[in-house]
């Protein structure tokens, strides 16, 4: 079942670049849950997914898909002036993206932040190792970007 989400998520990527916005508004939730990282200028998947950008005003196309328990985190880069991550939250029982988070021109880590295993639902620090960490050094070299770090 894990697959599911991140077939759903590349799925989305796939109708945004053939413009089927029907499509794309199948595996949303109506009440998606959004939030966005970066210069106001730059919430492009917003305004796209709203018909305020056309399709062709910004194109988003992920160099890495990963699957991380219930999220799915994509990442790309469209030259050294636009780097992003967007880590989607599916409920792969119902097929729909529930919780959208869109960092643009933001380094992201993330981390897990779980209970701590005796199924009292305590929560246990943050681990040390990353799951997903970005790999905006491979785009925009010489660049600072702010880095974040996302707990799941």
């Amino acid at each position: 079942m894990a697959a599911a989400g991140k077939a759903l998520v590349e799925s989305l990527y796939a109708s945004l670049a053939r413009g089927d916005m029907p499509s794309v508004a199948a595996v949303l939730a109506e009440d998606v849950e959004w939030w966005f990282h970066g210069p106001r200028r730059c919430e492009y998947m917003r305004r796209l997914l709203t018909g305020e950008a056309g399709q062709r005003d910004f194109r988003f196309r992920p160099r890495t898909v990963t699957q991380i328990g219930g999220w799915v985190v994509a990442e790309g880069w469209e030259g050294k002036h636009a780097y992003w991550v967007h880590a989607w939250a599916v409920d792969a029982a119902a097929g729909v993206i529930t919780r959208f988070r869109e960092y643009f021109n933001t380094s992201v880590t993330v981390r897990e932040f779980g209970g701590d295993g005796d199924g009292g639902g305590g929560a246990s620090p943050p681990s040390e190792a990353a799951l997903w960490q970005s790999k905006v050094r491979a785009c925009v070299r010489g660049r600072s970007l702010p880095e974040l770090v996302l707990a799941i």
